[in-house]
């Protein structure tokens, strides 16, 4: 069965895990648009969260054949995957004198809510492209920029974004662009980028007429290229680098284009588990500190085809040997 972030709100009677829902999906286009198969059931106690499935590695032509003659032959090549799901989320603590001070919206709790909720987002977001698998804590998942490296859709074509293209320039930028799009299998679901890469496809779009701009569920502007969003994953938790980062010395940095869907790239959680939960500090018993905690998962991605997904390696936003973004 396969579930979103909006279908987990339908399933939820309590109104703070609906707020911390809505919360997940309103700062994240890629939480709020991600499908996840919550396929896992933890056996053996919960000791086991693989999730095992086929990676369709390359596909195989078609072709005549003429009378009195056979096809050639060719078989499709696919690998065999595992991903492990991990929980991840954070916690705090509050003086109870702390707790109240302050309108409902604003008060202490909120707050503290409110911040590790964007931490545990942009966490998520980081490990979706920047992943690996902690063998000795066991947690973790293999993110894209591993999973695409050495495949058949890690471009690297070369291109400079460092200043705003003139014409030329920029139809030669276009023509770049398109091309990486065109190596994933259909069209996809979003590029995905920083800062830096997400203002020159604007600029780009803009002057082929192919930008647009539309408002999502929550009333916050999602805008596109030819029809593909484009999106900026922000920080890392707790930090102000980008999630897609820009390298010091050669000023170069990467952008990913994404097609969501099961038979793509999508997430993977538990049977029945609940893809957020949160536990609200209770100040109803005795003791001064108080615990709050806000959880996502267990949740892994996985990509189901290489054509599901690209990366443009070394695309140069800042000139060489500059520091920051």
């Amino acid at each position: 069965m396969a579930i979103t972030l909006a279908d987990a709100k339908l399933n939820t009677q309590d109104d703070i895990d609906l707020r911390v829902i809505d919360e997940f999906r309103k700062s994240s286009w890629l939480l709020d648009n991600l499908t996840f198969d919550d396929v896992v059931n933890p056996a053996g106690g919960g000791a086991t969260l693989t999730y095992g499935y086929t990676r369709l590695v390359s596909e195989r032509g078609a072709a005549f054949r003429p009378l009195g003659t056979e096809y050639g032959i060719e078989q499709a090549k696919r690998s065999r995957a595992t991903v492990d799901l991990s929980v991840l989320g954070g916690a705090f603590e509050i003086d109870r004198v702390l707790s109240n001070l302050g309108p409902a919206a604003t008060n202490e709790v909120a707050f503290q809510m409110g911040q590790t909720i964007k931490s545990a987002r942009a966490f998520f977001s980081d490990q979706v492209i920047n992943g690996t698998r902690n063998t000795s804590t066991a947690t973790g998942f293999e993110g894209l920029s591993k999973v695409l490296t050495g495949s058949s859709t890690e471009y690297k074509t070369a291109a400079d974004w460092s200043t705003p293209a003139d014409q030329p320039a920029a139809h030669n930028a276009l023509d770049s662009l398109d091309e990486f799009l065109g190596l994933l299998d259909d069209t996809p679901s979003a590029l995905l980028g920083n800062k830096k890469t997400i203002a020159r496809i604007r600029s780009l779009a803009r002057r082929a007429g192919y930008y647009s701009r539309t408002e999502n569920a929550f009333g916050q502007t999602v805008e596109s290229y030819n029809g593909i969003p484009f999106i900026d994953l922000g920080a890392k938790a707790g930090s102000a680098d980008p999630v897609i980062g820009i390298d010091a010395k050669t000023g170069t940095t990467d952008l990913y284009a994404v097609r969501l869907g099961l038979d793509a790239f999508h997430g993977v959680s538990t049977v029945g588990g609940g893809l957020v939960r949160q536990w609200l500090p209770d100040f109803s018993t005795a003791g001064a500190v108080k615990r709050g905690e806000v959880e996502l998962g267990p949740v892994a991605v996985a990509l189901k085809t290489t054509k599901g997904a690209a990366v443009w390696r070394g695309i140069q936003v800042n000139p060489a040997a500059t520091r920051g973004e």
